[in-house]
């Protein structure tokens, strides 16, 4: 299981956060992102490279797909099922569902061989990437290619905290230490942007998941908390929790969403057939245009780790986020 240490004695963007993994053997190291030893990247994409040992290749019989637990995973396994039906026709295999309950948790399934396609969220992705041989390749996005998110800093009404500066000596609730809008981007932007240090200007705790931290907000359980607004949105459109039962104190910029790839190791005809299934896909009348649409996206674009992440590595260097794979 992945567990993060945060020690809290220094100003956030000095601060250390050390991922250490004890079944999968991931363990302290610097700040600057680089792949497991386990890995190698020849050509210079910041991915692994697909082993050059056909015999190292795997071809399984059925593949496990994966999507990031934004919320309860059985939220989405009917709004991934027909998509998985079309890849299934697309690669000739079977496709199962995995209701993966925590990052932590996909991150090791993939680096252990239980994990072929995922969606790994933005946060993630860059540890997914070192340390579990994600191959990130695609990104939903709307009609126009446009794509992304937004992190917001939420509260509800009649809370007494107006603005950011309003946090100060209160409790602020994150998702997990892995998620980018839940945790790595607002800690850095509280340090950089108003001046306060996490656990020494303002407590912090954690909620698993974007859509308890949003839940929380929305019954009074939590006094605020940050979070992906494209999840916020759907919950709204879903009807699971009204828009005047939540107050936006601060909106970040653009933000990329999560990122669909493949396990490295997966045979290379088998991870193009894999490509082809998801910017092959039909979105008319499917149901992730139902779930998806909802925040405007409409296709999948291709994207690459190097130049859409860009941003996010330099999140996580400003946090000092410390990992390596061994």
């Amino acid at each position: 299981m992945l567990t993060q240490t945060l020690p809290l004695s220094r100003p956030v963007l000095g601060l250390t956060l050390t991922i250490a993994a004890l079944a999968a053997g991931i363990s302290t190291a610097q700040a600057d992102f680089r792949l497991s030893d386990r890995y190698t990247d020849n050509d210079g994409d910041l991915v692994a490279d697909i082993p050059e040992d056909e015999a190292q290749w795997r071809d399984p019989d059925t593949l496990v797909f994966a999507y990031t637990p934004v919320e309860d995973p059985a939220v989405y396994a009917d709004v991934w099922s027909g998509f998985l039906d079309h890849m299934e026709e697309v690669i000739g295999k079977k496709v199962k569902f995995f209701p993966v309950q925590s990052n932590a948790a996909q991150i090791e399934a993939m680096r252990a061989g239980r994990l072929h396609v995922a969606g790994f969220n933005t946060g993630s992705n860059p540890l997914a990437v070192a340390c579990a041989g994600f191959r990130p390749f695609a990104m939903m996005a709307a009609d126009d290619g446009s794509f992304g998110y937004e992190m917001e800093i939420i509260t509800y009404p009649g809370s007494g905290i107006d603005e950011v500066e309003d946090i100060k000596g209160k409790t602020l609730t994150h998702t997990s230490e892995t998620s980018n809008s839940g945790y790595k981007a607002p800690t850095a932007l509280m340090a950089s942007e108003f001046g306060m240090t996490s656990g020494e200007d303002y407590e912090v705790e954690f909620s698993g998941k974007h859509d308890n931290s949003i839940l929380g907000v929305a019954n009074h359980d939590y006094e605020v908390a940050t979070i992906a607004n494209s999840v916020k949105d759907r919950m709204i459109d879903r009807g699971v929790i009204d828009a005047d039962q939540i107050e936006v104190i601060y909106q970040s910029d653009t933000f990329p969403t999560t990122a669909y790839g493949v396990a490295h190791d997966l045979a290379p005809e088998l991870q193009e057939a894999i490509k082809e299934a998801f910017f092959d896909f039909d979105w008319e009348g499917s149901a992730l245009a139902e779930e998806f649409g909802k925040n405007g996206e409409s296709q999948f674009i291709p994207i690459t780790f190097k130049k859409e992440w860009s941003v996010i590595r330099q999140i996580d260097a400003a946090n000092d986020v410390q990992y390596q794979c061994s």
